[in-house]
């Protein structure tokens, strides 16, 4: 949706990558959802090695509505064929686990959101098996979201225990729009 479309009012309206939160949640939440599959075409193009067009696809998106937004974020190789830059700067939507419960975030680095992604799984894995030997590598560690502040990730096995048992945590939490 890189192209001017009519919404129902009859006014054009044009996706466009946000740069903020606040421009983020503004959004339709169709187009919130766009972004959200975009953004992971970029992760698993990097992280896969894969095709513009293998992965837009898995996501169900065209490929021309993926580069129209974050053409800067990838580069042609020498075969002509586009891959991603070893990182980027597009704004995501992360959810983290804080003593108070889930914490919405946002972040323009990927490897910030790599790291959310990488500790979003050893949670999980506690959570499923009981092994927190992956949660060790998160012990003080922080995200730095958009807005530059520091955000401790949650290592304390009795309080996502506690967390988990009131339900506020489950796999499906940890993911916005994913």
């Amino acid at each position: 949706m890189g192209r001017n479309r009519t919404s129902a009012s009859g006014k054009k309206r044009k996706l466009f990558a946000p740069r903020t939160a606040k421009q983020y949640f503004a959004m339709p939440e169709r187009s919130r959802d766009i972004w959200n599959r975009v953004t992971h075409v970029v992760s698993k193009m990097r992280a896969d090695k894969l095709s513009l067009q293998q992965t837009s696809r898995e996501f169900g998106l065209d490929p021309h509505t993926v580069l129209g937004l974050v053409r800067p974020t990838l580069r042609k190789n020498k075969s002509g064929r586009y891959a991603a830059k070893r990182s980027d700067k597009l704004l995501r939507v992360l959810v983290v686990p804080t003593p108070e419960g889930l914490r919405e975030t946002t972040t323009r680095d990927s490897r910030q959101a790599s790291l959310v992604g990488e500790y979003g799984a050893a949670v999980e894995k506690y959570l499923r098996t009981g092994d927190a030997s992956t949660l060790e590598r998160f012990r003080r560690k922080r995200v730095i979201d958009a807005s530059r502040k520091r955000i401790p990730l949650l290592t304390d096995l009795d309080e996502l225990d506690r967390q988990a048992s009131a339900g506020v945590l489950s796999f499906e939490s940890l993911y916005v729009g994913g």
